[in-house]
């Protein structure tokens, strides 16, 4: 057994080593070794010391208390008793005595290691130069020293009263301590060791009643967060009164450990307990009661304005503009010619639906797949930025048919290029109009390293790097010319730990639990460790005293300046604080949750529950290619970043080393967005008197899509009533919270471009523009939109039919822009098949204006419906494209003249009509699929042509069954005069 023991122990050893040192290996790869330096050494200081006070204080308290045991010879039945347990417990008494102080060491220094950020904060801390309004202090204090002070207190709290318990016992055990009997109760040793210790407990107690009195200021209230009128009035005396009683109670314990009389402190306990009742609970409660309560609209003024100001301070919103809007729910001709550059903006592909398409069009091969949710960028096409939807082909193991060891991690190790597509532009037939496309990458932007050996979906490791003049082994990319129909290559860059030495490749064998590491001739001295390859895990790992961003985006920049590019990861972060003073507190993960998070699962790091504080203080970049990663400071000005700066000098990089491709493409974090607009629903009020009354809070209203969820914000260009320039933005909407209507009353959006020039950010950048509509007047929200799309007439009838014939139809993001002088919401409508390969299409637009409806296969065509043919997004009006059999469009009835006479008599060949078109659409789209599985674009263009003819015909024959015209169909009689007239 002693054997097996060794044995056992020192296997965990080992793998406790491989850990450690594996990480060291990463960390020192890339050049963070100082961050995990000072956390292994700061987390070992804090497990030495708290270790050695709960361990210390018990082990010295056990002995002492056997040491000033009793010698008496037992004579009462009690003692007789006691002197059995006595007998008993000896042989183990050695072992207790020890092994007790070294697992409560054990366990207090574990539990004492998570406060490491804490105590570097609370050590290191730079002045805030702002001071809390209550006690005029500096914001530092509350931030970070506060916290690590309320662990010290709490931490030695607990070692008293543990170490009281176990002392109390102990010298019960031994006879110093007597409940029962006629002799002597207690010893004066132990009278004087147990006074002691209760003296000690009481004062933490009155530590943590004056710690209590900082701590007040960032209470949780039901109306608004921080100290109330009750607070400062009464609880805050109230907690000076119990913390000088309770200092009073310990010195009372302090004179009974020197007098002998426990009458003087037991009264000083009951006092404590009946001051906590009276000054502590129904004092405050009677102010609340007969004071507040009656008055609290003017009580609570004071306090709901600090509330409010320091929300403002404390989570960015101070560059919030505030603008009346008063929209207008009429359309009406050239309303748009003003806001042209929005409109001919707006971004018809949806990314959060086409991934399936770019996967259909752009995968190239099972092993390599695109993210279900694409990203949202822009870069120039002819001189002019356009928004762009961008996708990284990452490499999807699970595509691969021969899942082997060799395969897996040497064999595929990275995906290759990006895939971009313009926003605004869809072609005739409804794919993207892709601006990057095809392996090896051709498009708009240029030369750049296309291999992606780090992205969210890597693989957990990769072995990459082979000797020099070895055939490479690494699967590049597919090439019929190439020999084997393959390219290879070998990794050149310095991504990962060396794994070539035997020790290395011991430990990380172990670490993997894959003993071919060990053994595998891939790996070879030149050979590297890939792991850790998730952006985001990245960042959280080299710089663990930031919160990260859910999700990361990817970009081409220019990284030198020299025309070679490179694919970089951005992943915001944040530095955040739950102890900012009347600061309004935010459930972090649900504040961020959405209907695209929702069905996602959040990045893979810790976030912190609740916070009170938020900077985007750091944007990092990750490279795709070799996993560098660098930290730049966003924010220099944040007094939490600055003290990070101080603790691990030179890890994080200022802001003016951007270089001007880089900054623009960073944008404003949609996280932060989401945590603003959560505040903003009741923070835009900023009157404290309407604040308390909360009549004019909103709310965000749910996803179209998707009940009790929130709905996303998006990214979209566009200029703000009053703005002569459209901007990359990010926006969302403001519902009534206690009106079922869905009717809308606000209308967000953050200047989300902070420019091109290097190491400079744009002065708009950040500016929060809220616009509050009147009133007065009813503007339909997005989901009173959305229920007039879906009830529409003319445009149910051609979804009916677009639905039929094998195909499904998907409304994609539904979006709202404050243009032609009020709200115009726009919602792309795609189609798929339903059955064999599916991926979705453009087909339809849906447009909306206060109640007036647009429905039509491009943008400007809808928008030319609603705005009677003037949308301003096209240089002339709109042409109607002759039907395929020569007509315009407008629906026989026998007179010769292309116009229904509407008498209501239904062509006995309008059903067969309809069934032969429907028939027609079917087989156009299994021949469009067939096309596309075998790259035929002609034949792919002529089965588009004839399932175009075929919906039309079907539109045709459905409203000539259903009495009705067309929406397009022309109509000879004048616009103003009824159709009999």
């Amino acid at each position: 057994m002693p054997t097996l023991l060794v044995i056992a122990g020192i296997v965990v050893a080992f793998l406790i080593l491989a850990r450690f040192w594996t990480e060291w290996l990463w960390f020192e790869q890339l050049g963070f070794s100082q961050v995990i330096r000072t956390e292994w050494l700061s987390r070992a200081i804090l497990f030495v010391i708290a270790f050695l006070v709960m361990g210390g204080a018990l082990w010295i308290n056990l002995r002492l208390a056997y040491r000033n045991r009793p010698m008496y010879v037992p004579t009462t039945p009690q003692q007789q008793d006691l002197d059995r347990y006595r007998e008993a417990f000896e042989p183990l008494r050695r072992v207790v005595f020890t092994g007790g102080p070294i697992v409560a060491g054990f366990f207090a220094g574990s539990a004492a290691t998570a406060q490491w950020q804490n105590a570097l904060l609370a050590f290191n801390g730079n002045a805030w130069g702002s001071a809390d309004p209550q006690h005029g202090i500096d914001l530092s204090f509350y931030v970070f020293v506060l916290p690590f002070v309320r662990f010290i207190v709490s931490f030695l709290m607990t070692t008293a009263i543990i170490t009281a318990i176990a002392t109390i016992f102990t010298h019960y055990l031994y006879g110093a301590l007597q409940p029962a009997g006629n002799g002597e109760r207690i010893t004066r040793a132990a009278r004087i060791h147990t006074a002691v210790l209760a003296a000690v407990i009481v004062a933490m107690i009155a530590a943590n009643y004056w710690l209590d009195r900082y701590s007040i200021l960032s209470n949780q209230g039901d109306r608004f967060d921080g100290a109330s009128f009750t607070d400062i009035n009464a609880v805050l005396p109230a907690k000076a009164i119990l913390a000088a009683v309770a200092v009073f109670v310990a010195l009372l314990f302090v004179w009974t450990g020197v007098r002998g009389n426990w009458r003087l402190p037991a009264v000083g306990v009951a006092l404590m307990v009946v001051s906590g009742i009276l000054v502590g609970g129904a004092y405050p409660a009677i102010v609340q009661s007969v004071r507040v309560n009656p008055n609290a609209q003017s009580l609570e003024a004071e306090y709901i304005q600090r509330n409010i100001e320091a929300t403002y301070d404390a989570y960015g919103l101070d560059s919030v503009e505030v603008e009346r809007y008063e929209a207008n729910t009429v359309a009406e001709a050239g309303a748009l010619r003003e806001d042209a550059d929005s409109t001919a903006s707006i971004r018809l592909l949806d990314p959060n639906i086409v991934s399936p398409t770019f996967r259909q069009l752009q995968q190239n091969r099972q092993y390599y797949d695109f993210r279900e949710t694409l990203s949202v960028d822009r870069y120039d096409v002819d001189g002019q930025s356009t928004d762009t939807v961008i996708a990284v082909r990452e490499l999807n193991l699970e595509g691969s048919q021969e899942r082997t060891w060799v395969n897996d991690h040497t064999v595929f190790t990275h995906g290759f290029g990006v895939v971009a597509a313009q926003g605004n532009t869809i072609s005739s037939d409804g794919r993207p109009e892709f601006m990057e496309r095809g392996i090896p990458s051709t498009g708009v932007l240029g030369e750049y390293e296309p291999r992606i050996y780090f992205s969210p979906n890597s693989p957990d490791y990769s072995i990459v790097g082979a000797p020099e003049g070895t055939p490479p082994w690494e699967l590049d990319y597919p090439d019929d010319a190439a020999p084997n129909g393959q390219v290879n290559t070998t990794f050149s860059g310095d991504g990962g730990p060396a794994i070539g030495g035997f020790f290395n490749k011991l430990l990380y064998a172990a670490r993997f639990g894959s003993e071919q590491i060990l053994f595998s001739d891939r790996v070879t001295d030149e050979s590297q460790i890939l792991y850790y390859r998730d952006p985001v895990e990245r960042v959280s790992r080299v710089a663990p005293f930031l919160t990260t961003e859910g999700s990361t985006y990817p970009a081409v920049v220019d990284a030198n300046d020299d025309g070679m590019g490179e694919v970089v990861w951005v992943v915001d972060a944040y530095t955040t604080s739950n102890e900012y003073p009347y600061s309004a507190r935010q459930e972090l993960e649900s504040a961020i949750t959405d209907s695209l998070t929702e069905s996602e699962q959040l990045a893979a790091v810790a976030l912190p529950e609740y916070i009170n504080y938020i900077r985007n203080s750091v944007k990092a970049v990750v490279n795709a290619y070799d996993g560098s990663v660098t930290l730049y400071a966003w924010d220099p000005e944040d007094p939490v970043l600055q003290t990070w700066m101080d603790i691990f000098p030179g890890s994080i990089r200022p802001m003016e080393e951007i270089n001007g491709d880089l900054m623009s493409h960073l944008r404003y974090p949609e996280d932060l967005f989401k945590v603003q607009r959560e505040l903003l629903t009741e923070y835009h009020v900023t009157d404290a008197a309407t604040f308390y009354t909360g009549g004019d809070f909103w709310r965000i209203p749910d996803d179209p899509a998707q009940a009790d969820v929130p709905q996303p914000p998006y990214y979209l260009t566009l200029a703000m009533p009053g703005q002569e320039q459209a901007n990359f933005s990010l926006t969302s909407s403001f519902i009534i919270d206690s009106d079922e209507r869905n009717v809308l009353t606000g209308f967000m959006a953050v200047n989300a471009e902070p420019g091109e020039t290097a190491g400079e950010i744009s002065e708009d950048y950040g500016t929060i523009t809220l616009l509050e509509l009147p009133r007065d007047v009813t503007v339909p929200g997005p989901g009173q939109v959305q229920n007039n799309f879906d009830s529409d007439t003319a445009a149910a009838n051609e979804l009916n039919i677009l639905s039929r014939g094998g195909s499904q139809v998907l409304p994609g993001n539904l979006l709202t822009l404050p243009v032609g002088g009020g709200v115009l919401y726009v919602q792309p409508v795609y189609v798929q098949s339903t059955g064999g390969t599916q991926f979705p299409l453009l087909r339809r637009v849906l447009v909306a204006f206060g109640d007036e409806i647009g429905f039509a296969q491009t943008l400007d065509e809808a928008l030319d419906q609603v705005f009677e043919g003037d949308s301003g997004a096209n240089a002339g009006d709109a042409e109607v494209e002759p039907e395929p059999d020569g007509t315009d469009g407008g629906t026989d009835d026998g007179s010769g003249d292309g116009t229904d006479d509407g008498s209501g008599d239904i062509p006995a060949d309008a059903q067969q009509r309809l069934n032969a078109a429907l028939a027609e659409a079917g087989q156009a789209i299994e021949d469009s699929n067939a096309a596309l599985a075998n790259s035929d674009w002609t034949a792919y263009g002529e089965a588009q042509d004839r399932l175009q003819a075929a919906l039309e015909d079907a539109i045709a024959a459905e409203a000539e069954i259903s009495g009705e015209a067309p929406a397009d169909a022309p109509t000879d009689e004048p616009a103003d005069e009824p159709a009999d007239g």
